[in-house]
């Protein structure tokens, strides 16, 4: 009795690998054994970078939010604790936006929150 490899099915995979693994230098992206390995690292690093980006976006915000609320006379936390006290809602990816793309109207939010302060600090 012959021996069935399942042929069709095995060829598909290892080009399905080799397809993934396209761009990777040398022989990651031209022979199966070194390729399947290359591509099992990659999506994991993928998978944990899809992660990370969110909290990268974050800091990347607050950074941006920290120089413009410093220019006015403020710290970020100082700022963060107006808002609240304040009593407006608006998240970190918002306010960077404003921040950057009209200083006019994120001025306003900090008077709004130094005013907040200053009550909280009176009362």
């Amino acid at each position: 009795m012959p021996r069935a490899t399942n042929s069709p099915a095995s060829r598909a995979r290892r080009k399905r690998v080799l397809h993934r693994a396209k761009g990777f230098r040398g022989f990651r992206s031209k022979l199966f054994r070194y390729a399947k390995d290359a591509v099992r690292k990659a999506m994991t690093y993928e998978y944990r970078d899809r992660k990370k980006r969110k909290g990268q976006f974050r800091r990347l915000w607050i950074q941006r939010i920290s120089a413009a609320t410093r220019n006015e006379g403020l710290t970020y936390s100082r700022f963060i604790e107006g808002l609240n006290a304040a009593g407006i809602e608006a998240d970190r990816k918002i306010l960077a936006d404003i921040a950057v793309k009209d200083a006019a109207a994120f001025s306003a939010i900090i008077a709004q929150a130094k005013a907040a302060l200053e009550k909280k600090a009176a009362a």
